[in-house]
This record gives C-alpha cells, structure tokens and sequence, in this order.
C-alpha cells in the first residue's frame, strides 16, 4: 500500500494557507501545518482531523533558519510545499516608507521561502515526484503607488520561483507559482494597516466579489494535482472586477 503524499503549508494559520490545507487534505494528501501561531494551526489540525482527513500542526517561524532546518529533518520523502507566509507592512510612498518594513517584508516573503525551500528541496527531489508552490501576488508582477517594499518584496519572491526552476530542471520536482490579485481574507489588510479595521475595509469598497482565500485555495489544488509532466509556471488569478494592480471595478 503506497504511503500517503505529504504536503508542508507554510503560514497555515489563517486565510489562503488555512484554505489551502483545506483543499489538498481533501485531495488525499496529509498536511502539515506550519505557522507561529501555535493555537490556531493546532485548532484547524484538530478540524481536518475531525473531518477525516490527516493532519499535523508544527509551529514554525520561516525566517528562523535554525528552526526551519531542524523542522525538515522529520522528512526523508514530501510530495508538496506551498510556500505560503508573507504578507504586507504600511502603504507608505517610497520617499517616507519605514526601512524596518521592507526589511520585515522581504525577511518573511523572500528569505522565509528560500529558507524552507533550500531545507525541503533534498525530500522534495528524493519523493520523486515533488511539487513546490511560490504563492506570490500580482504584486511580482507590477508596481503601484503605496506598494513599494511589498512590490520589491514579491518581484524577489517571483525572480526566485524562475531562478530555481532553470536551476533543477531536469530534477523530478515542478517549480509552480500562483499569483493572486485582490484576495479578500480576514487579517491580510488588516495587518498591512496595522489593525485599523476601516482603512482595510476601504481596501474592497464597492468591489463586487473579491476573491476569496478559498478561491485562491482551489486553483491552488488544480495546479498541484495535474499530471506529473505539467507545470503550471505561473498562474495568475484575479477577480473579474479587477483589471490590474490599478484597474479596479467599484459600484456607488
């Protein structure tokens, strides 16, 4: 009987990663659930569980190499790792944005990647048949106003996904990016704007149906689950109300 695949989450705690581990658990694969939120990843472990499925929660800081080297010596095979932390600081212009914010941004979204990638990259490749998610933005793709150190911090995040695919190629394990534009969750806005709940609420205004987390989750699975052989490169995934980073539909 073959062993069920695994799958590593990072940033599981909440929105799109949550939903992600939803989405593959449901697939047949078995989680593991990484974030530093320990009571949240642990809770939705025991909800996957419950619901029949298989699930772990390991708290983890991506941009804690020591910790994310001693977390992948549990793993000799992984069939998947979504690449998921990150997140944005401030909408400040570049000419008064907070250094400690890019620095921030491009710790979590930039090193924490390479960070669990370098680690997992021998299990990934040893599966035979690995699969690696970069879960960038639309953001890697094109600047806007207000979105310098986020932008910067996803072109680095997206330059790594193509960097890394020349350089393995040839190896049994798929490169896959999934670029999301505007994505409603519960704590992404909230957080770029440190809690101030109607500033982030001004983010979707008059925005028919932004994207949801599982929305994201879905086009996640489907890009995990092809054949062997196919690699989505890059797959980006907006609402229809949004044209662009710029471009946004708004009723009233």
């Amino acid at each position: 009987m073959a062993a069920t695949p695994i799958a590593v989450i990072t940033g599981a705690s909440s929105g799109i990663g949550a939903a992600t581990a939803r989405t593959l658990a449901a697939a047949g694969f078995r989680v593991v659930l990484t974030a530093r939120r320990k009571d949240r990843i642990e809770a939705l472990a025991a909800e996957i569980t419950e619901a029949g499925h298989q699930a772990t929660a390991y708290p983890l800081d991506v941009t804690d190499r020591a910790a994310v080297d001693e977390f992948a010596t549990a793993f000799r095979s992984l069939a998947v790792l979504v690449n998921n932390a990150g997140g944005a600081l401030g909408a400040d212009p570049v000419a008064t944005g907070d250094p400690a914010d890019w620095r921030r941004m491009y710790e979590t979204n930039v090193i924490g990647t390479l960070n669990v990638t370098q680690a997992l990259l021998p299990a990934l490749t040893a599966s035979g048949d690995g699969t690696i998610v970069i879960l960038s933005s639309t953001a890697a793709l094109s600047a806007y106003e207000g979105g310098g150190g986020y932008v910067a911090a996803k072109h680095g995040e997206h330059v790594l996904a193509e960097t890394l695919r020349l350089e393995i190629v040839g190896t049994p394990v798929r490169v896959i990016e999934v670029a999301p534009g505007m994505v409603r969750t519960e704590e992404f806005a909230t957080t770029r704007f440190r809690g101030d709940t109607e500033k982030a609420a001004k983010v979707y205004e008059g925005v028919d149906a932004p994207l949801t987390a599982e929305d994201v989750a879905d086009t996640i699975g489907w890009a995990v689950t092809r054949p062997s052989h196919v690699n989505i490169d890059l797959l980006v995934v907006r609402p229809r109300a949004q044209a662009s980073n710029t471009k946004v539909h708004r009723t009233g």
